[in-house]
């Protein structure tokens, strides 16, 4: 009978078949102007391209931001074939659901609060939104500007739930989730500022080191 150590490790496969996320739309990577970005136009065949433009809206309440990054798997190499999903307050710190019913704190009619975005060949994402406002946590305490962002993609089976927060934030060091995670990891969940324009940085990680926080909800 064969040893163990024989044998080696028992071979393995990533969960297939692979394919383009339909689920993205032009201009669903912009919360707050008329650009295309967000879905892979370049893997739709020519004269097969149905998915929705973006469309008009009136100019929304805040300070413009950037938030891009790229998507790595467990070894470093960029995820082509990932889906982002982006769900934020709007600059005054309320959200765009029926859940939220802080009449007090006013509306955007044309701001939504919800993007979606693929990943280019390149494992890159990019989103246009305004920097999110405070909205109540944990005991009615204020928590910091944040996004929270969902990850799909080859081989995850249920989706990943993760937050972006800012460096230059109010609120970063009492905010009562990110209090709960282990100092070491905070900076997983920080977007960086990228260059003058308003761009932040935010890599995900899937696995392996400085894996980004995810959270069990």
């Amino acid at each position: 009978m064969s040893k163990p150590e024989q044998l080696g490790q028992t071979p393995w496969q990533t969960v297939g078949p692979f394919f383009h996320y339909a689920l993205p739309w032009q201009g669903g990577a912009d919360l707050i102007g008329a650009s295309d970005i967000g879905a892979r136009t370049d893997l739709v065949p020519e004269g097969h391209f149905l998915l929705r433009g973006p469309a008009p809206r009136a100019p929304i309440a805040g300070e413009p931001i950037e938030i891009e990054g790229v998507v790595y798997d467990g070894v470093g190499a960029p995820v082509p074939d990932a889906l982002i999903e982006l769900w934020q307050a709007n600059a005054a710190g309320r959200y765009a659901s029926p859940a939220d019913d802080c009449d007090a704190i006013p509306l955007d009619a044309d701001f939504t609060g919800f993007g979606r975005a693929s990943t280019g060949a390149d494992g890159a994402f990019r989103f246009r939104t305004i920097r999110p406002g405070r909205v109540p946590g944990l005991g009615n305490a204020l928590q910091a500007p944040h996004a929270a962002v969902s990850i799909m993609g080859r081989g995850i089976l249920k989706r990943l739930i993760t937050r972006i927060y800012f460096e230059d934030a109010e609120g970063n060091d009492d905010d009562p989730v990110l209090a709960l995670v282990p100092s070491a990891r905070r900076s997983t969940l920080i977007a960086r500022r990228a260059d003058p324009r308003g761009a932040y940085r935010f890599d995900i990680r899937l696995q392996g080191a400085d894996e980004t926080v995810f959270f069990d909800i």
